[in-house]
């Protein structure tokens, strides 16, 4: 679980921004988000091969 102690003299947006790095960072807010609906195994694995696909796409066009 993610904390933030309030530091002296910081403000509560100050305060707000970092725990919200501090909970991308850790990965809770994606792991909520998948948790979200019920994602069925083959959407699961046709999102992967996609993603897959894509990343290929974008080394294949950074080596060259």
């Amino acid at each position: 679980m993610a904390q933030v102690q309030v530091r002296q003299n910081e403000s509560l947006d100050q305060a707000l921004r970092r725990f919200k790095k501090q909970i991308q960072q850790s990965g809770i807010l994606k792991e909520a988000r998948e948790h979200e609906h019920y994602e069925k195994p083959s959407d699961k694995k046709r999102k992967a091969a996609v993603a897959r696909r894509r990343k290929a796409q974008a080394d294949l066009v950074r080596t060259r």
